[in-house]
């Protein structure tokens, strides 16, 4: 077999494994993208080096998502989708309100902090205006379940006279996310400020902790 027939084959298996397995092919793209994207943002993003980084080809890549933007609007999808499934995943039910809500904040806290390439994505779709996310019927099925799981906490807490009429489950989830936010998106710029040790191990228990408390706080009765 010469080096010509040789090569020729070797270019070959990739084609075939894009026909043999395209969902694979295409969550690789999405978790290079996800990395290239929050790494550089889309407008500093090349199209060609996602592709130098996956198993696949530029053309594959359009194939797919159709364009940059289309790749990028897809990214942030699947991230809001990955951070939903990780909280569906929970096991709360069998939890105290209190409990439960108090964990379901210290996961978000945890998270969030290792999904550091979810928030910067966030973050740089909030300086485009929120105007690459898909549309809201799209994103309400994956969104929705986090709303879905505070209401259920929260009714079961109203229920046992723990928790205080007069709050909303979006509300809920509006300061949980806030709070948990912030330690990622800000670490640079409070750490250069004020130091470093609130985002050293100590320092972030403590902060998780404090969380879950100042949530249950506002809630209890």
């Amino acid at each position: 077999m010469d080096k010509a027939e040789t090569s020729g084959k070797a270019a070959d298996q990739p084609r075939r494994s894009w026909k043999q397995d395209p969902d694979r092919v295409r969550a690789n793209i999405l978790l290079v993208a996800r990395q290239v994207f929050a790494d550089k943002g889309l407008s500093g993003t090349r199209v060609e080096e996602i592709a130098a980084r996956t198993s696949t080809s530029k053309r594959m890549i359009y194939y797919y998502f159709g364009d940059k933007e289309g790749l990028y609007r897809e990214v942030l999808a699947d991230a809001y989708r990955q951070t939903r499934k990780a909280e569906d995943a929970l096991a709360l039910g069998g939890l105290a309100p209190d409990e439960a809500l108090r964990r379901l904040a210290e996961f978000t806290f945890d998270h969030h902090r290792r999904s550091q390439d979810f928030i910067r994505l966030v973050m740089i779709e909030n300086v485009h205006g929120g105007r690459h996310m898909p549309d809201s019927a799209d994103m309400a099925g994956e969104n929705s379940s986090a709303i879905r799981l505070l209401e259920e906490i929260y009714a079961r807490g109203l229920a046992s006279g723990l928790f205080r009429p007069g709050l909303s489950a979006l509300e809920l989830h509006w300061h949980i996310s806030a709070l948990c936010y912030f330690n990622v998106s800000n670490r640079a710029t409070f750490s250069r400020i004020f130091g470093n040790e609130l985002f050293e191990e100590p320092g972030q228990d403590a902060l998780r902790r404090h969380i879950g408390e100042m949530v249950l706080k506002l809630v209890l009765a």
